[in-house]
């Protein structure tokens, strides 16, 4: 008994202690493990953010803490906020002088977009720095909850990452079993380049049924020729382009008749900014690529559906001689 008691009086010590000197939120660190592996631990929610890439400053809106970036790099567009806030260079070329004085609590930076000398530089003068950069469908949803965390806005980011997580159920589900279809992702024209399946833009072809000719290869983002495409000669061409609208990325394709994807009229544009950013925004290109796909097994069904008709009515009068 008596030691029950004395059990309970020291709990009630402590509850009172604790009642008279609450903890404040300066008081407790937050801690959020980077796309490095590196623990970044500080004393409060972060109110000064910096961004230095366009994907950093969208993830950070994504995880309800807009209000607290200060400043942004190049090409920042969305949400229609980012347009608003002050630029101070680009992903690879960051005017220090600037963001120093502004005197950042947090800069968010990406890991393979932003010089590895500007970054240490910024960690030597003592500013907090986090870098991002997920590479899974998965990791969208924890870089948001963790930039909410390190800024204190949990209640919005953790809904937001929960979200995405339902919304790319969802789609995986919808799109499961659709017929497999060979598919060649163009990032860019000249030099011509794609993306393997590492790459979130791999998984979002193959969540769609798309069957990347390239996805074995070592690099992200490989450099490759037209003459492995022709080689490859994928069913569907798929490339991004502002908002979608078609423009002349495609256009040397069509030199090239026997291209299936040509012959079949499967050359395909798609907005870049959604589909070429790990972010919420992901599930809006999923929708647009599988979509596209969708009208690429239509027209190989429909190419399909007249050979074989020819070849019915080949026999037919065969028999009919």
């Amino acid at each position: 008994m008596v030691s029950h008691w004395l059990n309970f009086r020291f709990a009630l010590g402590l509850l009172t202690a604790f009642l008279a000197h609450p903890i404040s939120a300066s008081e407790i660190q937050r801690c959020a493990v980077d796309d490095t592996g590196k623990k970044l631990c500080i004393a409060a929610p972060a109110q000064r953010v910096i961004t230095l890439s366009p994907g950093a400053t969208e993830l950070m809106f994504a995880a309800g803490a807009g209000d607290k970036v200060m400043a942004v790099v190049n090409y920042s567009d969305y949400p229609p906020a980012a347009l608003e806030l002050p630029l101070i260079g680009s992903h690879t070329r960051v005017d220090m002088e600037a963001l120093m004085a502004l005197n950042p609590d947090l800069v968010v930076t990406w890991v393979t977009g932003n010089p590895p000398a500007q970054v240490e530089l910024l960690q030597e003068l003592g500013v907090s720095t986090f870098a991002i950069e997920p590479r899974t469908f998965a990791g969208v949803s924890s870089v948001i909850e963790r930039l909410a965390t390190l800024a204190g806005t949990e209640p919005e980011g953790f809904d937001e990452a929960e979200r995405f997580r339902i919304g790319i159920a969802a789609l995986t589900q919808q799109y499961a079993g659709v017929e497999p279809i060979p598919v060649f992702y163009q990032v860019w024209e000249k030099p011509l380049m794609t993306v393997n399946n590492e790459h979130l833009i791999g998984k979002v072809l193959k969540l769609c049924g798309g069957v990347n000719v390239f996805g074995d290869m070592q690099r992200l983002i490989p450099r490759i020729s037209t003459e492995v495409v022709l080689q490859a000669d994928p069913d569907a061409i798929l490339t991004g382009s502002v908002d979608g609208v078609s423009d002349d990325q495609l256009d040397e394709w069509k030199k090239y008749a026997g291209l299936t994807a040509v012959e079949k009229n499967n050359l395909f544009f798609v907005p870049a900014s959604p589909i070429s950013r790990p972010t919420p925004r992901l599930l809006e290109a999923i929708q647009t690529v599988c979509g596209k796909l969708a009208i690429a097994r239509e027209n190989l069904a429909r190419v399909r559906d007249k050979l074989e008709s020819a070849r019915e009515n080949l026999e037919s009068a065969r028999e009919n001689l």
